[in-house]
């Protein structure tokens, strides 16, 4: 054990708290740029290697970062500790070796084998958590099981938030807010900094009206994505209830079951002036045809004429005996998605607040990117897309010889 006084006011106020927490075996930190996570995680690190021979270890997925990244970090805390003299540093190997036995070791993980060769691990950080694999993630979980250790064993985790398609946006619970077990989650930002200059606020305060989607990403550290959106031509606000005596009604429905929702969208589309307004959703997990046309009637759309994915030609037979008998498969030919996604892009979506899912879809639907020419391609990535596919099939309604009448039960009023 080496015998180290820290007064508390070192760290900042945000992770001051948790210096000397371990009950927890999972910890994930994330947050904005620049809120100091990363440097409070290899101090916290480092510390617990102070007192009791461990073995850490420090992870980027690419062996290419690690110079630039955790090695350079964990430098950074030995330094800034005054602890440089009880180490033995392997500059080749990016390992530092306390007097106490304690042994640091940086890698990558850019081969998931090399983590199978792993012993006695008793700490593991993975930074930028998000660039790893889930299968990654819990094979070095599995390599946390000694019991040689007075602390707890940990796996450390931190990124900053892109896309909600990551993997770790569900796994830890973003998307339900339901943390998992023997998880402890921490957020921050950069105003939990109070060592970021003046210079860096001022830019993070001029991308707010410059980049409001890097800003959510970079400064509020929120989940957004930065690859090329699909559907741009959209805003948020309430929908005024009087459209249903005016416009005509639009129904899609997408069938899913176990893994994908099954999704309902209803919308008023305003020909003349090229707007589609997005004022009902509905989708659940789990539901048989017969209870999806039980939701379709409680909803007011049973009478309506639904387009739903002609690939569930049997759903949609299922749907008419159970009542819903206006229901009809949707056209599909030769690239017919992105045909779809064409004539979407010719409206302007208004979407009513109370449809989040819709506005999730429409925040993250992008088009792929050739992963060798870094371009983006004329192909959706096929993720956030069972509203959009709905409100696609609905489309196809335009051109009914007459408008239909609705209630305000359907609208929610």
């Amino acid at each position: 054990m080496v015998n180290l006084k820290v007064k508390d006011r070192v760290f900042l106020p945000a992770f001051r708290p948790y210096i000397n927490d371990y009950t927890h075996r999972y910890e994930v930190y994330w947050g904005g740029r620049a809120s100091g996570k990363t440097v409070f995680i290899i101090q916290k690190l480092l510390l617990k290697g102070l007192q009791e021979k461990r073995f850490i270890l420090l992870m980027n997925k690419q062996t290419a970062g690690i110079r630039d990244k955790v090695w350079k970090e964990l430098n950074d805390a030995i330094d800034f500790f005054k602890v440089r003299s009880y180490f033995d540093f392997n500059q080749t190997e990016y390992r530092a070796t306390c007097l106490n036995g304690t042994q640091f070791r940086c890698m990558g993980l850019d081969d998931s084998e090399k983590a199978k060769s792993l012993s006695n691990v008793s700490d593991i950080y993975l930074d930028e958590l998000n660039q790893f694999t889930q299968d990654d993630f819990e094979l070095l979980d599995g390599s946390l099981r000694s019991k040689r250790y007075h602390y707890p064993l940990q796996l450390i985790g931190s990124f900053n938030p892109v896309s909600k398609a990551n993997w770790v946006y569900q796994y830890f619970g973003f998307d339900t807010g339901i943390v998992p077990p023997n998880t402890f989650i921490h957020h921050s930002t950069y105003l939990d900094n109070p060592y970021c200059d003046a210079s860096y606020i001022e830019r993070m305060e001029q991308m707010k009206t410059r980049n409001p989607t890097r800003y959510r990403i970079e400064a509020e550290g929120q989940f957004a994505t930065l690859d090329k959106l699909i559907y741009t031509n959209w805003e948020e606000r309430e929908i005024d209830p009087e459209l249903h005596k005016q416009l005509p009604l639009l129904v899609g429905l997408d069938f899913g079951f176990t893994n994908d929702p099954s999704a309902l969208v209803a919308s008023f589309i305003d020909q003349e002036n090229k707007i589609i307004y997005i004022f009902k959703e509905w989708g659940s997990t789990g539901k048989t045809n017969a209870e999806i046309a039980k939701v379709i009637t409680s909803l007011g759309f049973s009478k309506s004429v639904i387009i739903a994915d002609s690939a569930e030609q049997k759903s949609i037979e299922e749907l008419r005996r159970n009542g819903i008998t206006r229901v009809r498969a949707s056209v599909k030919g030769a690239d017919s998605i992105n045909y779809g996604i064409s004539l979407l892009q010719e409206y302007k979506l208004v979407v009513s607040p109370q449809c989040q899912e819709v506005i999730n879809e429409l925040e993250n639907y992008s088009w792929q990117k050739d992963r060798q020419t870094g371009e983006y391609i004329n192909k959706p990535v096929d993720a956030f897309n069972h509203y959009m596919d709905a409100l696609r099939y609905s489309l196809q309604c335009v051109g009914a010889p007459k408008l239909q009448t609705i209630s305000k039960q359907m609208l929610g009023v």
